[in-house]
């Protein structure tokens, strides 16, 4: 994507990568995310790197979504590019395992139904960054 002349900080996607999923050291629910987030702020850390871990899950959560989660209500939804990147990212990977989006996708669909949001939001995601490679 930086390749295709795209303002992308990789050194926040680095460290976003790798601290994404802090939250999951307190919870390992959907809320690991703002749990993350919560933490990184703490500790004085960059509020972009904040918003990678808190924006991550899936492809992110509507403000109507989380309320109905029991998260605080607001957006999660990934919005910076290195938001997007981490995010699409994180989907790709089942445990240690490379995974397709079609894997991702069934994934979503089975746990959460096949005309979910999230699943569509996804299959954006994916579309987004397969667009910004391609440029």
């Amino acid at each position: 994507i930086k390749n295709n002349d795209y303002n992308v900080d990789l050194n926040l996607v680095k460290i976003g990568g790798l601290l994404h999923d802090i939250g999951r050291s307190k919870t390992h629910g959907i809320d690991h995310g703002v749990v993350g987030a919560n933490i990184l702020r703490s500790y004085g850390f960059d509020e972009r790197i904040a918003l990678i871990a808190e924006r991550h899950i899936g492809a992110g959560i509507t403000k109507e979504e989380a309320i109905a989660l029991g998260l605080p209500a607001k957006d999660y939804v990934p919005i910076s590019l290195e938001e997007k990147i981490v995010a699409h990212a994180d989907n790709l990977i089942f445990e240690t395992e490379r995974v397709e989006i079609d894997r991702v996708v069934e994934k979503f669909r089975n746990k959460l139904g096949k005309d979910h949001p999230s699943v569509k939001r996804i299959i954006f995601l994916d579309m987004e960054i397969n667009r910004l490679l391609r440029e």
